[in-house]
Protein backbone atom coordinates (compact mmCIF):
# COMPACT_ATOMS: atom_id res chain seq x y z
CA UNK A 1 0.00 0.00 0.00
CA UNK A 2 2.55 2.32 0.37
CA UNK A 3 4.25 2.20 -3.17
CA UNK A 4 0.16 3.78 -4.16
CA UNK A 5 1.24 6.84 -1.62
CA UNK A 6 3.93 7.32 -3.56
CA UNK A 7 2.42 7.54 -6.88
CA UNK A 8 -0.66 9.79 -5.92
CA UNK A 9 2.04 11.76 -4.42
CA UNK A 10 4.15 12.21 -7.35
CA UNK A 11 0.87 12.99 -9.40
CA UNK A 12 -0.50 15.15 -7.21
CA UNK A 13 3.08 17.45 -8.16
CA UNK A 14 2.35 17.00 -11.65
CA UNK A 15 -1.26 18.19 -11.29
CA UNK A 16 0.15 21.64 -9.44
CA UNK A 17 2.21 21.95 -12.26
CA UNK A 18 -0.93 22.13 -14.65
CA UNK A 19 -3.12 24.22 -12.56
CA UNK A 20 0.25 26.91 -12.43
CA UNK A 21 0.21 26.99 -15.96
CA UNK A 22 -3.17 27.29 -16.73
CA UNK A 23 -3.37 30.04 -14.21
CA UNK A 24 -0.23 32.03 -15.93
CA UNK A 25 -2.62 30.87 -18.88
CA UNK A 26 -6.07 32.95 -18.01
CA UNK A 27 -3.55 36.05 -16.41
CA UNK A 28 -2.34 37.00 -19.57
CA UNK A 29 -5.73 35.85 -21.66
CA UNK A 30 -7.04 38.52 -19.03
CA UNK A 31 -4.29 41.20 -19.54
CA UNK A 32 -4.21 40.60 -23.47
CA UNK A 33 -8.65 41.33 -23.49
CA UNK A 34 -9.00 43.32 -20.68
CA UNK A 35 -6.14 45.34 -19.45
CA UNK A 36 -4.09 46.03 -22.67
CA UNK A 37 -6.98 47.33 -24.73
CA UNK A 38 -7.86 49.85 -21.69
CA UNK A 39 -4.45 51.16 -20.97
CA UNK A 40 -4.92 52.09 -24.49
CA UNK A 41 -7.77 53.78 -24.78
CA UNK A 42 -6.77 55.66 -21.82
CA UNK A 43 -3.77 56.97 -23.42
CA UNK A 44 -5.68 58.07 -26.65
CA UNK A 45 -8.43 59.83 -24.74
CA UNK A 46 -5.67 61.64 -23.31
CA UNK A 47 -4.07 62.68 -26.24
CA UNK A 48 -7.10 63.44 -27.63
CA UNK A 49 -7.90 66.02 -24.21
CA UNK A 50 -4.39 67.39 -24.81
CA UNK A 51 -4.84 68.06 -28.68
CA UNK A 52 -8.36 70.36 -27.61
CA UNK A 53 -7.39 73.45 -29.57
CA UNK A 54 -9.54 76.91 -29.58
CA UNK A 55 -12.68 76.68 -31.93
CA UNK A 56 -13.09 73.20 -31.87
CA UNK A 57 -16.30 71.77 -31.53
CA UNK A 58 -16.74 68.94 -28.51
CA UNK A 59 -18.95 67.11 -26.71
CA UNK A 60 -18.93 66.59 -22.52
CA UNK A 61 -19.49 63.54 -21.15
CA UNK A 62 -22.64 65.08 -20.01
CA UNK A 63 -23.83 65.62 -23.65
CA UNK A 64 -23.17 69.14 -23.45
CA UNK A 65 -22.43 70.59 -27.22
CA UNK A 66 -19.85 73.10 -27.71
CA UNK A 67 -17.20 75.23 -28.97
CA UNK A 68 -14.09 75.99 -27.12
CA UNK A 69 -13.23 79.36 -26.56
CA UNK A 70 -10.42 79.38 -24.69
CA UNK A 71 -7.96 76.85 -22.97
CA UNK A 72 -7.63 78.88 -18.97
CA UNK A 73 -3.65 79.36 -17.93
CA UNK A 74 -3.64 76.83 -15.45
CA UNK A 75 -4.24 74.08 -18.98
CA UNK A 76 -6.89 71.89 -16.99
CA UNK A 77 -9.90 73.80 -17.58
CA UNK A 78 -11.59 75.38 -20.61
CA UNK A 79 -14.08 77.79 -21.37
CA UNK A 80 -17.18 76.50 -23.52
CA UNK A 81 -19.51 78.63 -25.75
CA UNK A 82 -22.50 76.44 -25.98
CA UNK A 83 -24.78 79.90 -27.35
CA UNK A 84 -23.46 83.32 -28.76
CA UNK A 85 -22.60 84.63 -25.40
CA UNK A 86 -23.23 81.79 -22.96
CA UNK A 87 -20.02 80.73 -21.36
CA UNK A 88 -19.18 77.40 -19.22
CA UNK A 89 -15.90 76.76 -17.62
CA UNK A 90 -14.77 72.94 -17.75
CA UNK A 91 -12.59 70.54 -16.88
CA UNK A 92 -10.87 69.20 -20.02
CA UNK A 93 -11.47 65.98 -18.72
CA UNK A 94 -15.39 66.31 -18.92
CA UNK A 95 -14.57 65.89 -22.74
CA UNK A 96 -15.78 63.07 -24.50
CA UNK A 97 -13.65 61.70 -26.98
CA UNK A 98 -16.26 59.15 -28.53
CA UNK A 99 -19.02 61.89 -28.65
CA UNK A 100 -16.64 64.51 -30.59
CA UNK A 101 -15.98 62.24 -32.96
CA UNK A 102 -18.96 61.10 -33.52
CA UNK A 103 -20.36 65.11 -34.47
CA UNK A 104 -17.22 66.33 -36.22
CA UNK A 105 -17.98 65.31 -39.85
CA UNK A 106 -15.87 62.59 -42.02
CA UNK A 107 -13.19 64.14 -44.39
CA UNK A 108 -14.82 63.56 -47.80
CA UNK A 109 -12.84 61.55 -50.20
CA UNK A 110 -11.70 63.12 -53.24
CA UNK A 111 -12.06 61.14 -56.49
CA UNK A 112 -10.54 61.54 -60.18
CA UNK A 113 -13.63 61.55 -62.49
Amino acid sequence: MYPVLLMAGQGAQGGSSMSLYFMIAIMVIFWLFMIRPQAKKAKEQKNFINNVQKGDKIVTIAGIHGTVSKINEDGTTIMLETNPGTYIKLEKSAISMEWTKGITPATPVETNK
